[in-house]
């Protein structure tokens, strides 16, 4: 297979991105490594202006745009700080498309930056369409997550940092929600490090991706999870084309997991996670088993909880 993703625009891509987001921390996590008797290495997305790994992937895309074009976008509020930011530095025109009932904190936080929020009634697939007319209609350029190759380059250079430690992965364990961090990431491993296994992690409220990957087709399915960073309802096809070739695995994570990952990494690395950012931690918690004694990579991927979300964990 042609991949869409080259490991020569990743590396292009970090020299486009705000270095306020790039070299993230990324350390042993002793206490956690113990505990899933696996050599456990985390990468943390969190500390950061917008406090999530999306600028990357933003930045790289707005930043190989031809004049000023007004951007539209669809989120559940990541992604959208993401293009906030990006399209701020750029002095770019900004529309976010989110559902009715998104993180009000994140909204706040889209709008703080600049960029002009619409909040819709009705289901993922029904923001995604009225989203793509409204593009239509204003000559407004649509940026997809999930189907634009720079935004999974972006993504990407996540692994580029985590391939200077110069040691071996075992596995890798990657949230996956539309596929740009799986994707790019996976495809400078597979590039650099082929040996390594690339884990996706998906909510069993949200299997949509899981299912699509593991059916070699498109599979509908409504969410039903807290974890709206990684909530799908109906993948890109570009993306599941992607992620059959790239990905080892995808496994599933309760909501219950999802908790007590944001616990331990409250815990354990004084770290406060929403619960796609602990996407990662909780798969070791349910699946553990299948990556002891192994070294194991995982991204901290957002750190902007609801107030409810926070709740559960206090």
């Amino acid at each position: 297979m042609n991949s869409r993703f080259s490991i020569a625009r990743i590396e292009q891509a970090a020299t486009l991105i705000d270095p306020v987001f790039r070299d993230t921390p990324q350390f042993v996590a002793e206490a956690l490594a113990q505990r899933f008797g696996c050599r456990l290495i985390v990468k943390v997305e969190t500390v950061n202006p917008i406090r999530s790994f999306k600028a990357r992937g933003a930045q790289a895309l707005v930043a190989q745009l031809a004049g000023t074009p007004h951007l539209v976008c669809v989120t559940a509020g990541n992604f959208g700080q993401g293009m906030g930011y990006a399209a701020r530095a750029k002095g770019l025109k900004l529309t976010v498309f989110a559902k009715s009932d998104a993180n009000p904190l994140k909204m706040d936080r889209i709008r703080g930056l600049g960029a002009h929020v619409r909040l819709i009634d009705g289901d993922l697939d029904t923001l995604r369409e009225t989203a793509k007319t409204f593009a239509a209609d204003t000559g407004a350029l649509l940026v997809q997550d999930g189907r634009e190759p720079a935004i999974a380059e972006g993504a990407g250079t996540i692994a580029l940092e985590l391939l200077r430690r110069q040691e071996p992965y075992d596995a890798v364990i990657v949230p996956l929600g539309d596929g740009s961090l799986l994707g790019g990431i996976a495809a400078a491993f597979k590039a650099r490090s082929p040996a390594s296994r690339m884990i996706g992690i998906c909510a069993k409220g949200s299997p949509a991706m899981q299912l699509s990957w593991r059916h070699g087709r498109l599979e509908s399915h409504t969410p039903d999870t807290m974890a709206d960073g990684i909530a799908v309802q109906t993948p890109f096809v570009e993306s599941v084309t992607e992620l059959v070739h790239l990905v080892d695995d995808i496994l599933l994570i309760s909501e219950a997991a999802m908790v007590e990952a944001m616990r331990l990494a409250y815990v354990e690395l004084g770290l406060v996670l929403e619960p796609a950012g602990a996407a990662g931690l909780a798969a070791l918690i349910e699946h553990g088993a299948g990556f002891r004694e192994q070294t194991v990579a995982t991204i901290l991927t957002g750190g902007n909880p609801s107030e409810e979300q926070w709740d559960r964990i206090i």
